[in-house]
């Protein structure tokens, strides 16, 4: 008999009643150190007083308008964006999976309005993730993500990650725009060489080709920058936002340059929900917080140490433990045993990560987390791995 939730997670038989900072508490009040965030959501912790705050005043104003008025907190919490990137203009959306759809309808109607209609082709990559809609399935192509869900949105090519020559060999006429991670997340915390951001940048400025960044994961401080892509000295033309910009509230968003985005007028698309006064409070105080360079600064400094604790437990256990991926607290820890195994002996020490293609466990904490609780993660990550690695003496 199927269950009342529809069976489409294998979840953990864990349930926490609340959170504090950087840890969960169950029922029963055992504590977990929480190095998963909600998957690189919480980017300010569980219970932050300041998202507390703006929710809550928020909510004793109005909870929904609908886009068919002005929305003050919208318009605050683009302009913040606008501010502090690249970007002319915002779309707010309610999940990475929609700012998705949006960047690949914005994307087909640029050519669509340049006179170019037959420059409809996406170029997308190998262990990419753009969520769980048809567009998105489709641009990431796997087989796990497509199979049964035929016909596929056409217009997506698929290339090997990282590999520049297949990237120029597939740029052809048709070639509306490239869409990729600056760091893939669920493929394995993979990140992208900073020159091959910026060569990619430079082919899509010879060719006319938009660029499409996902920062969905990576993006909001993550990496110790606001945005992956700084890294590089780049911008795209249109990036795709959620996750950490609403610190635990649904939130999402397209930024795009105003050549990008001059097509899509009145009518081309909305939302019901999306750019809600309570998600868009919500986001004015996460941006309030994490685009502070000297929060940044903090995250790459915590960041640094954490790296240099974790290069010290793979090599303390080299039978379990290949290397160390990422950048600033996107970390990956890609395993010789499968990942899961670490998940699981994880919890045993009451901590949470989380798991990802390419046999890595994730690190996702979240960005306020003290360097004692790091270190505090990486000794309960020590004891994880000497019950995978030694299952019998752990237990004795």
């Amino acid at each position: 008999m199927i269950p009342s939730i529809l069976p489409t997670y294998n979840r953990t038989p864990l349930s926490f009643e609340r959170g504090e900072g950087s840890w969960l508490v169950t029922g029963d009040g055992t504590r977990y150190l929480d190095l998963g965030a909600g998957i690189a959501v919480n980017v300010l912790g569980h219970g932050h007083p300041a998202l507390v705050g703006a929710l809550t005043a928020q909510a004793q104003k109005v909870w929904h308008l609908s886009n068919l008025y002005e929305i003050p907190e919208q318009q605050r919490l683009a302009d913040l964006l606008v501010a502090a990137t690249f970007a002319d203009t915002a779309f707010f959306t309610n999940s990475g999976t929609e700012a998705c759809e949006l960047a690949v309808k914005m994307a087909r109607k640029y050519w669509h309005a340049k006179g170019s209609p037959e420059r409809t082709d996406i170029l997308t990559f190998d262990g990419s993730f753009h969520g769980r809609s048809s567009a998105a399935i489709a641009a990431s192509g796997a087989e796990k993500m497509v199979k049964g869900f035929g016909p596929l949105l056409p217009g997506f090519v698929h290339l090997p990650w990282g590999d520049m020559a297949a990237l120029k060999d597939a740029l052809t006429p048709t070639t509306g725009a490239i869409l990729i991670e600056p760091i893939q997340g669920e493929g394995g915390i993979r990140p992208l060489a900073d020159a091959d951001l910026r060569a990619i940048r430079a082919l899509c400025d010879e060719t006319g080709t938009l660029l499409i960044l996902d920062e969905v994961q990576c993006g909001m401080g993550r990496t110790g920058r606001l945005f992956a892509h700084e890294f590089a000295g780049i911008a795209p033309d249109i990036m795709m936002l959620a996750k950490g910009i609403g610190g635990g509230f649904p939130l999402g968003a397209v930024l795009a340059t105003e050549d990008a985005a001059a097509s899509m007028v009145a009518g081309t698309h909305g939302s019901t929900y999306g750019g809600n006064p309570l998600a868009c409070a919500v986001g004015a105080a996460v941006m309030g917080i994490v685009a502070d360079p000297e929060f940044l600064s903090g995250v790459s400094r915590k960041a640094g140490a954490f790296r240099q604790k974790l290069e010290g437990l793979v090599a303390a256990h080299p039978d379990v433990f290949e290397e160390v991926r990422g950048a600033g607290l996107m970390l990956g820890l890609k395993c010789k045993l499968p990942c899961g195994e670490v998940v699981q002996a994880g919890f045993a020490e009451h901590l949470l990560t989380v798991p990802a293609a390419d046999n890595v466990v994730r690190l996702l904490p979240a960005l306020t987390i003290s360097e004692e609780e790091l270190a505090e993660a990486v000794a309960r990550l020590d004891r994880a791995a000497a019950r995978v690695s030694a299952p019998a003496e752990a237990e004795s």
